[in-house]
């Protein structure tokens, strides 16, 4: 198993968000966590991620007890460990494609040269090869999000998570990231877990885990 979550519960104030969650994903496996708005699926994937602390359970990643660590030790396994894929892009407006892709593994410690090494294949892996030097702006919705997706990828993340990562894209667009997030596994063994309202993408996946009132049903 490369993530083994138990007994996961989370409130925020008075309202009980996870009630005793468990869920666990084998390498290589692409998952789905579907479920209506309010049901706890994106506050779970935040926990699995790294980016929240649950109030109490027990969580695996890659065989580390994440929950032990904190500071820079958490930082720096999420840095190497973990990639993101959220609705919004979340890139730097400054930067270029290449380099947004580049910032997580000169943050992870790689040269300049190294971290160019990392990230050339991989753009040109998700169809922007000729788009190294344009900034966000001058790219689109879809083209943004094959960054985001290369980006999260550079370090070589034992999991990748994506939150709706189409859920702003129109719907060919969708299509071409499905299937760009779908030959990740096929040519890298990426293990993924992916929130979403998209059925068309749920059905794609291995399995589907549906949530409800903070527990999968």
């Amino acid at each position: 198993m490369i993530i083994e979550a138990c007994n996961i519960h989370k409130s925020f104030g008075t309202l009980e968000v996870l009630k005793g969650v468990d869920f666990s994903v084998d390498k290589g496996e692409v998952v789905a966590v579907v479920g209506a708005s309010g049901a706890g699926k994106s506050t779970l994937l935040q926990i699995l991620g790294t980016l929240s602390t649950p109030d109490s359970g027990s969580l695996l990643v890659d065989g580390t007890d994440v929950l032990g660590l904190s500071g820079k030790a958490l930082s720096a396994f999420r840095n190497k460990k973990i990639g993101f894929v959220f609705q919004a892009h979340h890139l730097l407006p400054e930067f270029n494609a290449l380099e947004n892709v580049m910032i997580p593994a000169l943050i992870g410690g790689d040269s300049p040269k190294e971290a160019r090494m990392r990230a050339l294949p991989l753009l040109e892996a998700v169809g922007l090869s000729g788009r190294l030097e344009h900034k966000p702006s001058e790219l689109s919705g879809g083209e943004q999000q094959r960054v985001a997706i290369a980006r999260a990828l550079v370090n070589s993340p034992a999991i990748l998570f994506a939150d709706e990562p189409t859920g702003n894209l129109d719907s060919r667009t969708k299509e071409d990231i499905h299937r760009l997030l779908f030959s990740l596994r096929e040519s890298l063994g990426q293990t993924l877990v992916i929130v979403t309202h998209d059925p068309a993408l749920a059905d794609l996946c291995d399995r589907t885990c549906h949530m409800q009132d903070g527990l999968f049903v």
